[in-house]
C-alpha cells in the first residue's frame, strides 16, 4: 500500500448527519466520538455526537459548535480508516485552518483530547470576537490579482479588508469590514471577477480576530507540543511547521491568510507518487485540488465506503 498524504478539512465543512456513517460502521470510530462526548461534556448544550448527528437546534454552523464538531468527525474517520485497513502509512498531513489542529494531532503534536480542547477554546474566542464586531467574508472568483486589488479599491478611510484564504488559483476570499465587503460585489464586475458574500460568523483570517490570537495564545502556551512525527505544513507560511514554533504560527493563522494553494502546490511536488487522502466530512479540499493541480488525485472520506 502506498505511501500517503493526509488532507483535514476546515469551517465550513460542517453539515447535519456528519460522522454518523463512520460512528455506526467502526468502532474505532465511535470510540472518538464517544471520548468527544465525555471531554466536551454539556458545555455545548447537547452532546457533541447528538449535535453532528441530528443538529436538533440547528446550531451546527456556529462557529463554537462547528470547529469541535469538524475535529472530532475528522479524526473518527481516520481511526475509521485505519481499523478497516484501508490507508497506509502517513508521511504527510495539512489542514485548512481549523484542520491544520487535526494534522497536528494526526502527527502526534497532542493527543485528541488535548487537541478538541484546544479547538474548542479556539471556537469559542472567534465567534466572541466575531460578535464584538460586526464583520463578513466575500469569495472572488476569477484573476488572483484582480482580487487583490479589490482590498484597496472597495475599503474607505480605516475600514478593514484583507485577503483571508488563498484557496485555489482563481479563488480568493477577502474578509474585513461589512461595507467593505458590500463595496467588492459592486466593484467586482468592473475588475472581471466574480464575487459571492459569505455566510459567516465574521471576519476571519483578519485584524478582526485578533482577541482570539490572544487568548488562544494564552491557551497553547499551557498546551503540551510535541514535536511532529511527520510533515505537517503551517497555513501561513505554506511550509513545514519547526517544533519550535507550532503554537507561535497557529497564533498567526487565526489574523493572518491561510495560503492553501500555495501549500498544496509544494506538497504535490513534494510527495510525488503517494495516495491522498481527505478526512471527513464533505470533499471540499478534493475540490480545490481539482483547481490547484489536476494531476493530484484526491479520494474523500465522507462516509465509510
Amino acid at each position: 500500500m502506498s505511501k500517503l498524504v493526509a488532507l483535514c478539512p476546515g469551517q465550513g465543512a460542517q453539515k447535519a448527519g456528519m460522522g454518523k456513517a463512520w460512528f455506526d460502521a467502526s468502532p474505532a470510530a465511535k470510540a472518538i466520538f464517544e471520548e468527544a462526548d465525555a471531554v466536551i461534556g454539556n458545555s455545548l448544550g447537547l452532546p457533541l455526537s447528538e449535535i453532528c448527528f441530528n443538529d436538533p437546534n440547528g446550531e451546527i454552523n456556529k462557529t463554537n459548535i462547528s470547529q469541535p464538531a469538524i475535529y472530532t468527525c475528522s479524526v473518527a474517520s481516520w481511526h475509521g480508516l485505519r481499523e478497516q485497513g484501508l490507508v497506509g502509512d502517513m508521511v504527510a498531513t495539512a489542514g485548512l485552518s481549523l484542520g491544520e489542529y487535526t494534522a497536528l494531532h494526526l502527527a502526534g503534536v497532542f493527543s485528541f483530547a488535548d487537541g478538541l480542547r484546544l479547538v474548542a477554546k479556539r471556537g469559542q474566542l472567534m465567534q466572541a470576537a466575531a460578535e464584538a464586531k460586526e464583520s463578513t467574508m466575500v469569495a472572488v472568483m476569477g484573476d488572483d490579482d484582480a482580487a487583490l486589488a479589490l482590498c484597496d479599491d472597495a475599503k474607505e478611510g480605516d475600514e478593514i479588508l484583507v485577503a483571508a484564504n488563498f484557496n485555489a488559483p482563481g479563488q480568493t476570499v477577502l474578509s474585513g469590514s461589512v461595507a467593505a465587503c458590500e463595496r467588492v460585489a459592486t466593484l467586482a464586475e468592473e475588475k472581471g471577477v466574480r464575487a459571492t458574500a459569505l455566510s459567516v460568523a465574521g471576519a476571519f483570517h483578519s485584524p478582526f480576530m485578533a482577541p482570539a490570537a490572544k487568548g488562544m495564545r494564552e491557551a497553547l502556551a499551557e498546551a503540551t507540543l510535541l514535536a511532529p512525527k511527520i510533515d505537517v505544513w503551517s497555513n501561513v507560511t505554506a511550509d513545514l511547521h519547526s517544533p519550535e514554533t507550532i503554537a507561535d504560527r497557529l497564533v498567526d493563522q487565526i489574523t493572518g491568510s491561510v495560503r492553501w494553494a500555495q501549500s498544496c502546490n509544494k506538497m504535490a511536488k513534494e510527495y510525488d507518487g503517494c495516495s491522498w487522502h481527505e478526512l471527513a466530512p464533505s470533499g471540499v479540499l478534493r475540490g480545490l485540488m481539482r483547481r490547484v493541480n489536476r494531476d493530484v488525485k484526491v479520494q474523500s472520506h465522507d462516509e465509510p465506503k
